[in-house]
């Protein structure tokens, strides 16, 4: 199998080594992580794709510090998170993560802007420096003009941007979205990964879980995950494909023309 460990000279953001997580130990165990080793470095974007029970959700979890390992380690940012409490693994993902995910998770009742703001409340930010940072967040995903409205009066696309500009508007380390346009129509999921393809191109670390290859492969590197087990790591090519092809056209294009003349 192929395998990469991600970005040259950047450092290492995200080493897990030898992580397993067992269900029912004993006779009717199941393994959902089965000794897997992943490395992922600052700055990347990486897609981690896996159809329904190959582990990928239980890895999301284990990246996103909502659980902890039955064995192995996960440095994160050089610290060992493997065998937090729940009250530090909290800690650790209101400092570290942005968590983006399918089904929104807005508050019905606020606004947009109040359901940015929501986590910035819990981190102790202050009441002025918490609105400049939601209206910031909001206009980077294009709803400046939307922060009154609640999330019953806007579109699904429109709604996960205001989910995105929730997970962003502390500036994270750590993007970590699961299956962001699973809800979504064809129109707001191009707006959606435009966006994510915006936040990586600014420097942010963005993970990306879905079970669909076309999403995956907008990715700049893919990992496929099946029976608990990382089957495939390897950059994503397809940029550099069809910029070839694209240059081939070209060439094809000027040659033709020098025949004609």
């Amino acid at each position: 199998m192929e395998r990469i460990t991600g970005g040259g000279e950047m450092s290492a953001l995200v080493e897990i080594r030898d992580i397993c997580k067992v269900y029912n130990p004993g006779e009717n165990e199941v393994r959902a992580l089965d000794h897997v080793d992943l490395t992922i470095h600052e700055k990347e974007f990486v897609a981690i794709i896996g159809q329904s029970g190959s582990g990928k959700s239980t890895l999301m979890n284990m990246l996103g510090c909502l659980d902890v390992p039955t064995s192995g380690t996960y440095m994160l940012h050089d610290k060992d998170v493997s065998h937090m409490s729940d009250n530090e693994l909290s800690d650790i993902r209101n400092k570290e993560i942005g968590f983006i995910f399918q089904g929104f998770n807005l508050i019905a009742n606020l606004t947009a802007l109040e359901n940015v703001e929501l986590p910035l409340i819990y981190r102790g930010v202050s009441r002025r420096e918490r609105m400049r940072l939601s209206e910031t967040a909001l206009e980077k995903v294009g709803l400046a003009k939307r922060k009154t409205h609640r999330p019953s009066e806007m579109s699904g696309g429109q709604q996960q941007r205001v989910a995105i500009a929730r997970a962003i508007a502390q500036a994270p380390p750590i993007i970590l979205a699961d299956e962001p346009t699973g809800n979504l129509d064809s129109g707001s999921t191009k707006e959606i990964m435009g966006i994510l393809k915006g936040l990586h191109e600014e420097g942010r670390t963005v993970i990306l879980i879905t079970h669909d290859n076309e999403i995956a492969a907008q990715a700049k590197r893919v990992i496929k995950i099946m029976d608990g087990r990382i089957v495939h790591d390897s950059a994503n090519d397809t940029e550099k494909k069809e910029k070839k092809e694209i240059e081939e056209i070209k060439e094809s294009g000027a040659r033709g023309e020098d025949i004609n003349e």
